[in-house]
This record gives structure tokens, C-alpha cells and sequence, in this order.
């Protein structure tokens, strides 16, 4: 956005959890134009001072909680704090401020599951029918935006995206994560049978289509962001080997993970209508992973620092989880 719009001031309001870096904005850390405030979502004077503060009239929300596995073993508290009462904050924050634009980031897993077989996609019109924690704390957040639209007519868009990859991506997502892996001589964990599909999008095609929503998009309305380009984890496991010259002898096949969505699909017409197409389609995929796999080869120290991190944070999660689950027992 700083190299689209020079003219545009960015304020970046970040929590800075175990998965936020402030590094990784280190080369705009000094451009005039760009400002970072910690702080929470949930937090709605932080969110109506910085408002306030810097003259914000457009948001784009792309905080989350967003590792599946987390959720799944590790409690679903604080998905649902930040994808759903996270939301519904940053609404009131729009809402009370009077705020020209509000951009919602979601994704395709609030919609459930597709059969392997089946020849039909998400639309925007695909019922939510959440299958885990994390997708239903996501679902939330995108009911709440359907209702403060309907009732306040905040001027919210909600965005559907599929799988991210690239540059930056903190490294529990499948891609680093298996590159890390691999760097380290491990094999890689695939689940089940390694055939659930899922559609793969760069990073900077959704960070276009996030763009254009802001600028073009209407308010009211969802918008699906898939760049046509399904791939089963399975196979993308092989590109990664390949790219890297191992073998298939460096997967693992493992216990499958509990509520484990078989397929996602996007139908993406309705932003293509709006003049956006992928500059990685997928004929380009391969070459945006190796791009991909490149980057994170070369940027070894980087990852190595947010690990130690999420070791930190996460020492501290699971204590306090502890201490809750105990007060629970005593109450009970």
C-alpha cells in the first residue's frame, strides 16, 4: 500500500502475539507514512483513541487467531476473543467513528467441507457451516459484520480467501513448516492419506485483492478470493521435496487431526468482475513456491528468532491455560 498510495498514511494496530513480528516490517519502520501502535482488538478505547489519534478513515482487519492444530488441542478461548468478539469491536469502533470503509478478512474454512468428488465451489453464497473451532470463532466474526450491516449499516465488506503462501508466513503454516524440517534432515508430517485439497493463493495476489475491495468494493457484500488453483496436500508436499532434491522416502504419514475438512474450492467470479486477477495462477505455482521456499532458505535467522518467541509465549499460554482449567475443576 506505501508503494501504491505514497500519499496514504498506514497504522499498523498490532497485538504482537506469539506470531507477530515487528521485523517484519523493519524496512518501512521509518517512512513518514507508516505508524505502529500496539494494542488489541478487543480493546475498543484503544481501537477509538488510535482512530481518533491518527485521522483513520478506512480498516482493514486481518487480525486473527488462525493455527487450526491450536485450536483443536490448545483451547478455543482465544479464537474466539479475537475472530469473533475481536470483530465486533473493530465494528463498533467503525460505527462509532464514523469510518468510510471497513474491510474484514475471514476465509474459506467458514464454509464447511466439500466432498474430493464433488464439481461444485464456495460461492458467496455457499452456507457457513463451520467444521472446527477456528473456523467457527471465524464465522462469528463474519455473522456479527452481516448484523452491524444490516442494523447500523456499517459500511463493512467481508473477504473469503484461501490458502496464503510466501514470504513472512509464520512458520507452524505447512509450507515453512515443512521447509524448516526438511533444512533440519526431519521428515515431514502429512495427515491421513495427505489427499485433502486445498486452493493456494500468493500472498501479495490477496494483498491486491484486499486493495481493491477497499477502493471498489461494496459495501454489504462478501467477496471469495481463490486464485482456481486446488492442490492436495499430498501434492504439494512432493513440489516442496522436489524443490528441495528430497525424496518421498522424507514424509511421515501421521494419525489424522480430529474434524480434518476434506476439500475447499473457491469460485473467485466476483471479484474477477471487479478487474482483479492472480499474478501466481496456477500455472505460475510452482514457481511462486519456489520463490517461496527460496526466501525462507535464505532468511534462516528470522525464523530461528520467532521460534524461540512462540517457545516464550507459548510457556506462558499453556501455564495460564493450567491455572483455568483448574479454577473450573475447584468450581465444579
Amino acid at each position: 500500500m506505501l508503494k501504491t498510495y505514497p500519499d496514504y498514511a498506514i497504522v499498523n494496530f498490532d497485538k504482537l502475539t506469539y506470531a507477530g513480528n515487528v521485523n517484519n516490517l523493519a524496512d518501512v519502520a521509518n517512512n513518514p507514512k507508516y505508524t505502529f501502535v500496539q494494542g488489541d482488538i478487543i480493546d475498543l478505547d484503544a481501537l477509538t483513541k488510535t482512530i481518533h489519534e491518527h485521522g483513520i478513515t478506512h480498516v482493514i482487519n486481518f487480525a486473527a487467531e488462525t493455527h487450526v492444530d491450536r485450536s483443536i488441542h490448545g483451547g478455543a478461548k482465544e479464537f474466539v476473543l479475537t475472530n469473533t468478539l475481536g470483530v465486533q469491536m473493530v465494528l463498533d469502533a467503525v460505527r462509532l467513528n464514523k469510518i468510510e470503509k471497513f474491510v474484514n478478512v475471514s476465509t474459506d474454512e467458514v464454509y464447511g467441507s466439500l466432498g474430493l468428488d464433488e464439481q461444485r465451489l464456495f460461492t458467496e453464497s455457499t452456507p457457513i457451516n463451520p467444521n472446527m473451532p477456528y473456523a467457527a470463532a471465524k464465522a462469528g466474526g463474519d455473522l456479527m459484520c452481516n448484523a452491524y450491516f444490516v442494523t447500523h449499516k456499517v459500511p463493512v465488506i467481508v473477504t473469503h480467501c484461501s490458502n496464503n503462501y510466501g514470504p513472512y508466513q509464520f512458520p507452524e503454516k505447512v509450507i515453512p513448516f515443512f521447509v524448516f524440517k526438511l533444512l533440519k534432515g526431519e521428515k515431514v508430517p502429512v495427515y491421513g492419506d495427505g489427499l485433502n485439497i486445498r486452493d493456494w493463493i500468493h500472498v501479495t495476489d490477496h494483498a491486491k485483492a484486499l486493495d481493491l475491495l477497499l477502493h471498489k468494493g461494496i459495501a454489504g457484500e462478501i467477496y471469495n478470493i481463490g486464485s482456481d488453483n486446488e492442490r492436495s496436500n499430498l501434492e504439494i508436499t512432493k513440489m516442496i521435496l522436489s524443490i528441495m532434491k528430497k525424496g518421498d522416502d522424507m514424509i511421515e504419514y501421521v494419525t489424522d487431526r480430529p474434524g480434518h475438512d476434506r476439500r475447499y474450492a473457491i469460485d473467485a467470479t466476483k471479484i474477477t468482475q471487479l478487474g482483479w486477477k492472480p499474478d501466481y495462477p496456477r500455472e505460475k505455482f510452482e514457481h511462486g513456491l519456489a520463490e517461496t521456499i527460496a526466501w525462507y532458505k535464505e532468511n534462516t535467522a528470522w525464523v530461528e528468532q520467532l521460534w524461540q518467541k512462540k517457545h516464550d509465549q507459548m510457556n506462558t499460554f499453556q501455564k495460564d491455560l493450567k491455572r483455568s482449567n483448574d479454577k473450573m475443576q475447584s468450581a465444579t
